[in-house]
């Protein structure tokens, strides 16, 4: 234990700056407008008479919930769907210089 009050940061810092440890400011949003969608359409339907029209009426809430569900090593679905789709539209160039037999010697001559 360190006695001299020299405190360590800790490695998962980051979480700090999250709401609740696990939201940012983008997923409250996102998650607000499910539930604000939600009941909305709650107010429009009282009268449900079927599953299929309650999952419906349910269906904004759940899509958002399920959008902003944390993942382990990546913030959320949200977040490894962005990435899952920048890493198949985008160009990708690997650039690579290892050692070999011939490396450092003159190919001149």
């Amino acid at each position: 234990m360190n006695n001299n009050n020299n405190y360590l940061i800790p490695a998962n810092s980051k979480k700090s700056m999250l709401y609740l440890n696990l939201f940012n400011k983008v997923d409250l949003i996102i998650f607000g407008s499910g539930i604000a969608a939600t009941l909305i359409l709650i107010m429009l339907n009282i009268s449900t008479t079927s599953f299929k029209e309650v999952l419906l009426i349910l269906a904004p809430v759940l899509v958002c919930s399920f959008l902003v569900i944390p993942l382990p090593n990546v913030h959320n679905v949200r977040t490894f769907i962005k990435n899952i789709y920048i890493y198949f539209t985008n160009r990708r160039t690997y650039y690579w210089k290892g050692w070999s037999m011939g490396y450092g010697k003159d190919d001149s001559k």
